[in-house]
């Protein structure tokens, strides 16, 4: 249950900005919050990440799709039985996905971004969720595992368990 209320929190959240701003402000106008470094900039993307496949709805609604539900048949049937971390990476990627691709068909293809750096292209909540939630899938697969295994916890470590067991059981 938690796993889909925090799921509908960030769309909901996400979605809330982009309609703030696309009823509140012109497509290129900028507003500074810290002038140089942070504003909020009105554009609506016709790219995926990094300026890539302009105009290709057809493609994003898909691989959102695809993408959605290979999250939920993860959730419901691999990873949260033993590790319910995950409830949370997979949360923000797939709150994230649902967002970018309910602009995709309510903006003709494209993306409401806003959040402006200066340094980096501008990018919506959404983006920020899809971000997060894989720097923290990546870690935590990257340390986690590691530890598991080290724990005796991981593959090796019950393969190791199994061993030593069959040895005790023929030692008797």
């Amino acid at each position: 249950m938690g796993f889909i209320l925090f799921t509908l929190f960030i769309i909901l959240l996400d979605q809330a900005s982009k309609i703030y701003i696309q009823y509140n402000m012109q497509i290129g106008e900028s507003i500074p919050i810290i002038t140089g470094i942070f504003h909020i900039t009105y554009i609506e993307n016709p790219y995926t990440a990094f300026g890539l496949f302009r105009y290709q709805t057809i493609f994003f609604v898909i691989a959102a799709l695809v993408s959605i539900i290979i999250i939920i048949l993860i959730y419901k049937k691999v990873i949260f039985k033993e590790d319910p971390f995950m409830y949370i990476p997979l949360t923000l990627i797939l709150s994230g996905a649902v967002g970018n691709l309910i602009d995709r068909v309510r903006v003709s293809g494209r993306v409401i971004d806003f959040i402006d750096f200066k340094i980096w292209p501008i990018f919506n909540i959404a983006d920020s969720a899809i971000v997060c939630g894989m720097l923290v899938l990546l870690i935590h697969i990257l340390f986690h595992s590691s530890e598991k295994e080290d724990e005796g916890e991981g593959e090796k470590g019950e393969e190791w368990e199994k061993e030593e067991k069959y040895k005790e059981q023929n030692k008797e």
